[in-house]
């Protein structure tokens, strides 16, 4: 029998089916003398389920934190308004109200994809042979309006329902790159370099296809450990549609404000004088925007209008920041953590990372 994720108080859906409650809510042992101390007097700690309660909980812990508030309140306001934490706050807030929404679309389609569509409706969808699947599931990238926090528990859900691990992941770099929102904005970004527009698409649909072929050729299957989902079984669509909703918002989510945080960290401690030294070497240009581009961590409908104000830059090196933003950044390589494991992202994001700067600067060569 597989124990249920959650843990505490007895719950109807999770309790033992031979009707026995959890250890947290079992009566006194019998067999137990009682403690001459233990009396119902108002200093004694209170019994619950014949456990003493002494220890310090959450309503404990959250009243001296107000109370440490109302006594550091001087400091602490001196301390906000610095000029570096004021920006850390911001960058920190903005990626989070650009990802959120489309991470929370993302989370519902992958729910619905793994409680409402049935397995069979892939084998139909996609080619059987999986190198014929990758380019077709790249390819579907274009239909799918969202950015990359939304695509990473949807390649999640795919692998669940059967999804060559190969084509979801073609999947899951091509679609924050090359759906219409993303390639709009791109070109009212850039309205003097439409080359900009095909430039992206065309990178970031090799780069996407690139990696899937790889993975057929070089993957393991015991490299991507998708958390066990026992919820999703023996229970109604509905409770397993919420059930999963519930799962990816924390799950997802918690990874998603790590990055959001290192992200931010990063966009304070790196000086901006170091970029204009960088500006006018080609090699290193191309190198230090796709490095700012990880770090950084901007959505993919937002990324265009940052590149375009990187004016210092050459186009190729603009294009690099927007091909590699969408694959390799650090609130997704968190994210990927969490959906697929460390040993998963420790091996896909430093790949991805080198295939999307070399096919970036070779289609900025070509076409810019």
């Amino acid at each position: 029998m597989v124990a249920p994720e959650r843990t505490g108080a007895a719950d109807p859906d999770t309790a033992p089916p031979d009707g026995t409650a959890p250890a947290l809510d079992a009566g006194p042992d019998p067999a137990r003398p009682a403690s001459s101390g233990a009396t119902p007097t108002g200093d004694a700690p209170t019994a619950r389920g014949g456990r003493l309660t002494g220890r310090i909980g959450s309503v404990e812990v959250l009243a001296a934190l107000l109370i440490l508030l109302i006594v550091l309140r001087q400091p602490l306001a001196e301390l906000l308004t610095a000029p570096s934490l004021a920006t850390w706050t911001t960058v920190f807030v903005s990626v989070m109200v650009q990802a959120v929404p489309f991470l929370v679309f993302g989370v519902l389609l992958s729910a619905a994809i793994a409680v409402f569509v049935p397995r069979s409706f892939w084998a139909r969808a996609l080619p059987r042979h999986p190198a014929l699947a990758v380019p077709v599931a790249s390819a579907a990238g274009v239909v799918l309006p969202g950015c990359e926090c939304g695509s990473v528990p949807i390649a999640g859900s795919l692998i669940r329902r059967g999804v060559t691990p190969a084509a979801a992941l073609a999947f899951l770099l091509a679609a924050p790159a090359i759906n219409p929102i993303v390639l709009t904005a791109t070109a009212v970004a850039f309205p003097a370099n439409p080359e900009m527009v095909v430039g992206r698409a065309v990178a970031s649909l090799v780069v996407a296809m690139v990696m899937g072929w790889l993975w057929l050729r070089l993957g393991r299957a015991d490299w991507i450990r998708l958390p066990r989902r026992p919820d999703l079984d023996d229970t109604s669509r509905g409770k397993a549609f919420w059930s999963a909703v519930r799962h990816d918002i924390v799950h997802a989510g918690g990874f998603l404000v790590i990055g959001a945080m290192a992200a931010a960290s990063i966009n304070v401690l790196v000086p901006e004088r170091w970029l204009q030294a960088l500006a006018d070497q080609p090699v290193l240009s191309v190198l230090a925007l796709a490095a700012l581009a990880v770090l950084l961590s901007i959505c993919s409908e937002a990324d265009a209008f940052v590149a375009a104000s990187l004016s210092q830059f050459s186009l190729t090196a603009r294009l690099t920041f927007l091909v590699v933003g969408p694959m390799v950044d650090l609130k997704l390589i968190a994210m990927q953590t969490g959906i697929f494991g460390r040993g998963f992202a420790a091996r896909f994001a430093p790949t991805t990372f080198v295939v999307a700067v070399v096919v970036a600067a070779v289609t900025g060569m070509v076409l810019l």
